[in-house]
């Protein structure tokens, strides 16, 4: 599959809150680096992030363009309160080998009526 269509499954998957095919997606020792976080190392890591975030936010990712070069393919985002953002992911046999995802945590804090750190 092109990397295209790689992020093309992962926003199905993630807007169907489907954590199994979502973390099935990854390569066991991918790294998934949201740059408001430390980096997460592996597939089991990466499977509980998304299972605590969906626990606790309501999020949906609606595509507004998916870029693809080589084995990178990159995704412009936004979700129906207004949050942006976008993702790079790296491809490797079919599998997402690293992630990288820039947006804003204050935003997406407020928006979801969940507490703001003090620091």
């Amino acid at each position: 599959m092109k990397p295209k269509e790689i992020v093309e499954k992962w926003v199905a998957a993630f807007n169907a809150i489907d954590i199994d095919v979502l973390a099935d997606l990854y390569h066991d020792d991918a790294i998934n680096h949201q740059v408001v976080a430390d980096p997460l190392v592996g597939k089991s890591a990466i499977k509980k992030m998304f299972s605590e975030e969906f626990a606790h936010a309501k999020m949906v990712c609606i595509i507004e363009n998916i870029f693809e070069d080589g084995d990178w393919a990159i995704l412009e985002w936004r979700d129906p309160l207004g949050l942006r953002g976008c993702g790079f992911f790296h491809i490797t046999d079919d599998k997402i080998k690293f992630q990288r995802g820039y947006w804003d945590k204050l935003s997406f804090l407020r928006q979801q009526g969940l507490p703001i750190p003090e620091r």
